[in-house]
This record gives C-alpha cells, structure tokens and sequence, in this order.
C-alpha cells in the first residue's frame, strides 16, 4: 500500500461518511416533520434527535468538502523519496482532473487533464479500494522507454542531475535533478539498478503510466500497468505537516508545495 487516510481504514470510508449524513439528515427530517409539533414546549427532545440535529451539518460539510474539494492523506511507504517521505501529511486537489460523484467515481464535469509530472493519487488496476499516489509519467498515445532508470518520453530524453551520492565514501543511491516537459521535480535510484529499471511501452488511450520517484524501491505501472481514467483521485499539491510516530511530535518544517 503506498498512501493511505491518516488513520489506516479497512473499510469503505466514503461510505460510511455518504451513511451517517443519510442517517443523521433523515432522523432530523422526520422528526421536524411528524414528531416535533406534537412535543410540549418544555418537552426535552430525545438524545438521538438532538445527536442527529448537531452532526449532521458537520458531517455534510465534511462530506462536500473531501468528495469535490480537497482531501487529506498520510504517506507511509518511501515509493515516491525524496519528494514524498513517511509520515508525510498532503492535500489532494479532488477537482483539479474533474468534479466526480462520490462512491461511483463517475466524472460529472470536465475541468482539466493530467499533465506529465503531476503527483497524482488514484486506485490502482491490481487494488482499487486502495489509494496510490506515483507522478504521472505517461499521457494516453505516448511511447515510454526506460533505460537504466533514464526515462524516454516519445523519443526525447528527460535530463538528470545529480545532487548527491549516498554513502559518499561507497555510494550506493543517487539524489537527482529529473526534467519532464521543462518542469524539474527530485528522484532517486540505486547505482545498481533494479530489474524495474528498464521498459517499454506505448500507453494505453484513456489511461496513464504512473511512476514513484524513488525508481527502485516502487511498485507502479511498470509492475501492475495502466491507470484507467476513471480511477483517478485527484491532484497532489501540497505537504502540510510532518509526522514520524505516535509518540513524536508534529513538524510544519516540511510544509510546501508538491514540486
């Protein structure tokens, strides 16, 4: 699993959350309508009522806001180092690609495309109640050709520069400089290669080849193929907080945008 709610779910959550509004607004629905005129005045209402009546506003909200404007995820897994590192708190942009309906996915509204070298979280062909997050390497049409972790994107090379080498006195992973499309983001790979370091495909219409940034340590497209379209999520833009463990304290050093 490479990217999860803060809280590891093992259930439906959006769900569950479309539930509690239902149930929350149906029981202060029916209670204004069939039962509320016939209570005395100084008659208490009952707690359910009362429960009901005070989430449920809270809840819808919540409801809009994660389902067509923004959404909160955790980083547990080193798939996309050095730009995304555990523990890692992030906003997704859930319209940047489209306004979808919740638990369907079905796209409503066509607001923009992704572009190559967005970091983009979306289900995954192998898993699809689980949330990824890789960047987007691949658009529909385009030939991708890797070549010991060098990316080729229809014939034309992306350069890299190197940062650092790690350990410096036997290196064995490089920090680097990677260009897509004149945008410069930071990626990662082994000296020695991985067997993932080298492919080749053309992409799929309708579908996207996602890459992590740490190329030797992600499971992606190169391992599990395509992503269609209708599993896209939305648009990774930003790092809010920083939280290693439990019983660690929170840190805002890493807060920023997602380059």
């Amino acid at each position: 699993m490479d990217i999860n709610f803060p809280l590891s779910f093992n259930f439906n959550f959006p769900l569950l959350l479309l539930w509690l509004v239902i149930v929350t607004g149906a029981i202060w629905l029916v209670d204004s309508l069939f039962f509320a005129r016939r209570r005395q005045r100084d008659a208490e209402e009952p707690a359910v009522v009362e429960y009901a009546k005070s989430f449920f506003p809270v809840l819808a909200i919540v409801f809009v806001l994660r389902s067509f404007v923004v959404e909160p995820f955790q980083i547990p897994s080193r798939s996309m180092v050095p730009t995304l590192e555990v523990g890692d708190f992030i906003l997704v942009n859930k319209y940047a690609y489209g306004l979808r309906l919740p638990i369907s996915r079905k796209k409503v509204l066509d607001i923009g495309e992704p572009e190559r070298g967005d970091v983009m979280v979306f289900f995954p062909p192998h898993q699809n109640e689980t949330y990824y997050i890789k960047r987007v390497i691949g658009l529909p049409g385009d030939e991708i050709r890797i070549e010991d972790n060098v990316l080729y994107i229809n014939g034309k090379r992306a350069s890299q520069e190197l940062i650092q080498a790690l350990p410096p006195a036997n290196p064995q992973f490089e920090v680097m400089w990677e260009e897509i499309d004149g945008e410069r983001h930071l990626m990662a790979k082994h000296v020695v290669p991985s067997p993932y370091a080298n492919y080749s495909a053309v992409v799929p219409e309708g579908h996207y080849f996602m890459v992590g940034d740490n190329r030797d340590n992600s499971l992606d497209s190169r391992k599990w193929g395509f992503v269609p379209e209708r599993d896209i999520v939305g648009k990774a833009f930003a790092i809010w907080m920083h939280w290693d463990e439990l019983l660690s304290l929170p840190s805002f050093k890493r807060a920023g945008s997602i380059q």
